[in-house]
């Protein structure tokens, strides 16, 4: 019997271009942000060009390099190298690029100079699943976890640790010194003085940069803390001024301590606060996901939309816990939306009654947990109204015991946390690519973009080309 193949025709040239279109299917992701990318409002990236000439070798087109990034956050491909290969290697990478091959400092230096036009299209991809029906602001949840920053725990010191180290540096530089003037005298003395010897030796530079640093780090803490102790006093002077109108009103002295006003000038830093020397606005932090273990990292936000998971406000943060981030998230929403949503759920790191008392949250329906529940207690079930002397976190309790309660807030998990999943185990985004609080704020934004973008194409919308 015959054999039967295709021809094989990996060397046969082609006599017409092919056409860019006929390397993916229809449906593809890929074609999805070609045409969503085309009705984005990129004025930010195009009017930071008009500053130049035109003279000099031309740039990239903004629109294929925002494919580039926006497709290769979609496949869990951060890396500018990593996307570099792919427009020669993968035909999706390569059908966004137009065929065209960016360098990867090029692809660096365009997420790094256009950051903030890029963090915008958050805003823009949130406005596009409102408008497709994605987001209803029924029901949203707020969580937050760590990631890790693009800085190691390792390079991190204690306040306590730099006093320690700077005053050995100082001894043994005093040392080097006196050494190398002792040898200075010997030599002088065999050679003459006419000898160049203005170098410091590397052991003595490597000493003083290193207690440079430490120096500059411990200035840094150092300011942070005067400026909480005047965050401190501030309030502490509010609240003495109110204690004192409470008391000529009454006409009774108020029980208890007066509080102490700290003063700015005295203050200090702990001896456990620390720094790091590569990213100096990133935190140790917990590890939620490792009991017992800590990241060199910051704290990511997000609230999401029950109704088909689409993040509706996302933002960064060097507190180690949730406590003071429930309002700024809420308002963040309204911010982005225009209203506030009409059920609000989070776990018990958000809790104060301070937070659920607030006059901005007065008309939305806050589920936020008061305490830890052990897995081996089973809370009853009550439909009782709390006491009229209860205190807000009582109120707070007894809601959340309610069949209506326990119904909306059981949903928590399963509204927010499979968004985490799919950032960091689908994804993989698990470590910043850049330093400093503001430029991770950023880029955490363009994650949860692609996320959203990524929402609308598996809801099937059409973007609507003109």
């Amino acid at each position: 019997m015959g054999q039967n193949f295709i021809p094989d025709t990996v060397n046969q040239t082609l006599m017409f271009p092919p056409s860019l279109h006929d390397w993916l299917p229809e449906g593809h992701l890929a074609r999805f942000l070609l045409d969503v990318v085309s009705t984005l409002d990129l004025s930010a990236i195009y009017t930071s060009y008009e500053e130049k000439d035109g003279r000099g070798q031309a740039a990239y087109a903004p629109e294929t390099m925002v494919r580039l990034l926006l497709y290769g956050y979609s496949r869990g491909v951060y890396s500018s190298r990593k996307i570099q290969t792919r427009t020669f290697e993968d035909v999706a990478f390569r059908f966004l690029s137009g065929d065209q091959h960016p360098d990867h400092a090029t692809i660096a230096e365009f997420r790094k100079r256009h950051l903030d036009a890029l963090s915008g299209l958050f805003t823009q991809a949130l406005l596009l699943c409102s408008e497709a029906g994605l987001v209803k602001l029924g029901h949203v949840s707020i969580d937050g976890t760590k990631i890790k920053a693009n800085a190691s725990k390792h390079k991190a010191m204690s306040y306590k640790r730099m006093n320690e180290t700077e005053a050995r540096l100082k001894q043994e530089i005093d040392a080097l010194l006196a050494a190398a003037e002792k040898t200075d005298a010997e030599e002088d003395a065999r050679y003459g003085k006419d000898r160049r010897g203005d170098e410091l030796p590397a052991e003595l530079q490597r000493r003083e940069s290193r207690l440079r640093k430490i120096q500059e780090a411990k200035t840094a803490l150092e300011e942070k803390a005067k400026e909480e102790a005047a965050r401190q006093r501030t309030e502490t002077e509010q609240k003495l001024a109110e204690r004192e109108q409470e008391e000529r009103r009454t006409g009774k002295k108020k029980g208890g301590r007066k509080p102490e006003v700290p003063d700015p000038e005295q203050a200090r830093p702990d001896d456990t606060a620390q720094r790091n020397f590569t990213d100096s606005e990133s935190r140790i932090m917990p590890d939620g996901a490792n009991k017992g273990s800590f990241v060199q990292g910051y704290n990511a936000q997000i609230a999401v939309d029950s109704a088909s998971q689409v993040i509706v406000a996302a933002e960064v943060t060097q507190e180690t816990n949730d406590k003071k981030q429930l309002l700024p998230m809420i308002a963040l929403i309204a911010a982005n939306l225009e209203r506030k949503p009409e059920k609000v759920s989070a776990d018990t790191g958000y809790f104060s009654e301070a937070n659920v008392t607030d006059e901005s949250v007065k008309n939305v329906d806050l589920y936020v947990a008061t305490g830890r529940d052990k897995h081996s207690d089973v809370a009853e079930t009550s439909n009782d109204p709390p006491p009229p002397d209860a205190s807000p976190q009582e109120a707070m309790r007894e809601k959340l015991r309610t069949e209506a309660g326990r119904a909306v807030y059981k949903m928590r998990k399963a509204i927010v946390e499979p968004v985490f999943g799919q950032i960091k185990e689908q994804r993989g985004f698990r470590r910043f690519s850049l330093r400093g609080k503001e430029n991770v704020s950023r880029e955490w934004k363009l994650v949860c973009a692609v996320g959203n973008l990524l929402k609308l194409f598996r809801a099937g919308w059409t973007p609507q080309v003109a």
